[in-house]
């Protein structure tokens, strides 16, 4: 379970800065998690309850996810496409192979609030 280890970094990341800010409290962290990362919403959000009970930083804090899904821009027509759960990574106008992934793959904080 990788997002164990991811999340035990995001967390590490806020310790740091909130330190740096004098927050003792944090209430509400916002990820970004794009489908093509492999990093599972759930699994996440288990693995931050996880650590929030056993971190008196994070007591109370509530896990926002905004999941972004993946999307390709066609190099031939410029269309954009959304793949779904196939992974078939074909332009929906011209049906060529040649795209690009220009969302999908995002894995960032996006902020967290604190006191």
């Amino acid at each position: 379970m990788h997002e164990l280890s991811l999340m035990q970094s995001v967390t590490d990341i806020i310790k740091e800065s909130a330190a740096q800010n004098n927050i003792c409290k944090i209430s509400k962290v916002k990820l970004v998690i794009g489908k093509f990362s492999m990093a599972l919403p759930d699994s996440m959000q288990f693995a931050f309850e996880a650590i929030a009970a056993t971190e008196p930083l994070f007591e109370g804090a509530v896990l926002e996810i905004e999941p972004r899904s993946i999307i390709c821009q066609c190099l031939e027509c410029d269309k954009q496409t959304k793949i779904e759960d196939s992974y078939q990574f074909v332009c929906s106008g011209c049906g060529s192979a040649k795209v690009e992934i220009i969302q999908g793959r995002e894995l960032y904080l996006d902020y967290y609030e604190g006191e």
